[in-house]
């Protein structure tokens, strides 16, 4: 069984009740934002679910140039700031190099690791030296096992506060495929294991000038994932995904969350 992490106010692993990470896919403003934020929060309340907050500042992996990547480091940690202290949620968000972990250290509950970025060491290294947690999201390009090195990079800094976020894996042109053996094998590492539903759903790419998806897939690998036995759920939502700036595809509206919760509640205690 993975040792259990504790973000702020939400302990994920042991033998704690699954989690979950949700929010938007970037921030698009600080309205858009809070109002994500208080949202998920009454949900939270109401269905009794431990939730962290997610949401990029700056989304540096996009399709096209053209595409929208956020307000940027510092307006972007602003927000987020505003977030924590209005809601009183703990906050994840991507970082994408070794100079802007202490800058989202000081803000973010939990610094992750984008997909694409696993293998850089000096990244790895600067996240596991900030002291706080770290989601590491494995590449679309690994296998499993290989997870076991990007984690060993880890514990060299003495950092043991870990999640490990399955995200699909490359399966030809512009397609992903997720494989819940993944879940099983990287629970072996002892750490708490995530699924990422949304973004094993996407194609990347897909729509030629972004990434396509369908986040009627992302509902079903949740519940496919949860039912497998890992420890958080991470979805990415919105309230009209169709008008969203990034990754609208796949991201489930939010009106449909709490019914899938309450479904992934009921798998979950059945997987105990």
């Amino acid at each position: 069984m993975a040792h259990s992490v504790k973000i702020g106010n939400v302990v994920i692993g042991g033998k704690n009740p699954l989690a979950l990470i949700a929010g938007p896919c970037v921030i698009e403003g600080r309205k858009q934002c809070l109002q994500m934020a208080g949202r998920l929060k009454a949900l939270a309340e109401r269905e009794k679910i431990p939730l962290i907050f997610k949401a990029s500042y700056d989304k540096a992996n996009r399709t096209s140039h053209h595409s929208f990547r956020g307000p940027g480091l510092v307006k972007g940690l602003e927000i987020l700031r505003e977030v924590k202290e209005r809601c009183g949620l703990p906050v994840l968000t991507d970082v994408h190099n070794e100079n802007e972990v202490p800058l989202a250290a000081a803000v973010a509950d939990i610094l992750q690791c984008p997909a694409f970025l696993c293998r850089q060491t000096d990244l790895i290294l600067a996240l596991g030296n900030s002291g706080r947690p770290v989601n590491i999201k494995k590449g679309q390009f690994l296998a499993p096992w290989d997870m076991r090195n990007i984690i060993a990079k880890l514990e060299s800094t003495g950092n043991r506060k870990i999640l490990i976020t399955e995200r699909g894996t490359t399966f030809g042109y512009n397609n992903l495929v997720a494989d819940m053996r993944s879940l099983l094998i990287m629970r072996e590492f002892g750490y708490p294991v995530i699924f990422d539903a949304t973004h094993s759903a996407q194609l990347p790419g897909g729509a030629g000038h972004e990434s396509g998806g369908d986040w009627r897939m992302a509902v079903a690998l949740a519940r496919a994932a949860t039912a497998a036995g890992c420890e958080g759920i991470f979805v990415e939502t919105h309230l009209a995904p169709q008008q969203a700036l990034s990754d609208k595809a796949a991201m489930i509206p939010f009106a449909r969350l709490q019914a899938l919760w309450r479904t992934l509640k009921k798998i979950d205690a059945e997987a105990e």
